[in-house]
């Protein structure tokens, strides 16, 4: 075998791989969370002065200054948190890289690290690239609520980190204050650190507000908030991110992330102050757009009979499609029938989970997309899905 050991319980992106199926297949690409709306003007236009000012060259590999304290100011403005620019944050090459690089700073080998599931994919890699054992704790359906005596469970006297998403991609859950805390007590009790996906921040419904569990009485020092870019202002394509981490870790953060990447894009990190400077107006319209999206895609799956949460926050639904008629429970079947017969493409409920038989039934549709696009899809799902009514759906043409 040519390959390393450590990459034999897992493949490349499954969400890619439905991406590049939708590609193939002409459909409408509900699995991928991307916005098909423009980023915007003023953004794309600071993108291009930073580019024509000639900010083309390395940037310190921690982050462009400016950067940085519009970061600490704008975490301190909505959520309180004190946060010294020059020595707590690292500006990363997505959540993604960020999630790997912080993992790699703080575990060694057989360390557990807890996994609450459904999680993003890249979190069980990032564990194995650090020579953790993962650890899960499984929000399951209907409510996907985290439960206490489920979470004290996983926690040990091995456990050296909490991986925790909120608000949640893929169920859409936004965790309670009560929750966050239960999971702050267990950090401290354990001596664990809480390392936080909250790329979503600015994306919760019906006046929900997120909650950084950094923000909770003892954890700022034992917290690594991992935040992005690419949600709140459209510019998936940017990769920028970035970790807020206590001092020691910040350390060694910025070490493995020198190593890994050298920095992000430069003229991408000068451009982005424009937009972490948005007046709050933005972001009261985006919430405001986000909100019709949501309700949009409810409704178009309990037109079409699935049965989903409505989301309190993230841009994704996880729906059950059991009732719908189809041949089989198979999700990655099912996924791969509505996207290549029906033209709308989704992501397998399972590929999110590790523990067997967890999320078989289930989809995600991604919904960061125009009002028109969502309208497109509904129409080729009731078109799609009449044929399983119509029973003109069957395994041997599932494949």
């Amino acid at each position: 075998m040519m390959r390393a050991d450590r990459l034999a319980t897992f493949q490349e992106s499954l969400i890619r791989e439905m991406t590049r199926l939708a590609i193939a297949h002409g459909a409408i690409n509900l699995s991928q969370g991307f916005p098909d709306y423009p980023t915007p003007l003023e953004l794309k236009q600071a993108a291009v002065d930073a580019i024509m000012g000639d900010h083309n060259q390395y940037a310190i590999t921690w982050g462009s200054r400016r950067l940085r304290e519009a970061l600490a100011a704008k975490l301190h403005r909505w959520y309180g948190l004190d946060v010294d620019a020059e020595r707590h944050i690292t500006i990363c090459v997505g959540v993604t890289e960020a999630i790997v690089v912080t993992l790699l700073s703080i575990v060694n080998p057989d360390d557990e690290v807890v996994i609450v599931e459904p999680f993003h994919e890249n979190f069980y890699p990032a564990t194995l690239f650090a020579q953790g054992i993962p650890r899960y704790v499984a929000l399951e359906p209907p409510d996907f609520r985290l439960d206490p005596d489920k979470l004290r469970r996983a926690f040990s006297p091995r456990t050296r980190a909490i991986i925790l998403n909120t608000p949640h991609n893929p169920t859409g859950r936004v965790f309670t204050r009560e929750e966050l805390q239960g999971v702050a007590d267990l950090c401290q009790e354990f001596d664990a650190i809480a390392v936080t996906d909250e790329i979503y921040e600015h994306i919760t419904y019906d006046g929900r507000q997120h909650i950084p569990i950094a923000s909770l009485p003892g954890m700022a020092e034992r917290t690594v908030l991992c935040g992005g870019l690419s949600k709140t202002y459209a510019i998936t394509g940017w990769r920028l991110a970035y970790t807020v981490a206590p001092d020691e870790i910040s350390t060694a953060i910025r070490t493995v992330h020198d190593f890994t990447t050298i920095c992000a894009p430069t003229p991408l990190q000068e451009a982005a102050v424009t937009a972490v400077n948005f007046p709050a107006s933005y972001y009261h319209e985006l919430a405001e757009a986000y909100h019709a999206r949501r309700d949009k895609m409810m409704a178009i799956l309990d037109d079409c009979g699935f049965k989903a949460m409505r989301p309190e926050g993230a841009y994704y639904v996880m729906a059950d499609f059991r009732d719908l008629g189809f041949p089989t429970d198979d999700d990655h079947a099912f996924a791969r029938w509505l996207t290549t017969e029906v033209g709308v493409a989704v992501v397998p409920g399972s590929s999110f989970y590790r523990t067997p038989g967890l999320g078989r039934g289930l989809v995600r549709f991604a919904f960061p997309k125009k009002l028109e696009t969502l309208d497109a899809a509904h129409d080729r799902l009731k078109t799609g899905l009449a044929k399983l009514r119509q029973g003109a759906v069957s395994l041997s043409t599932v494949g």
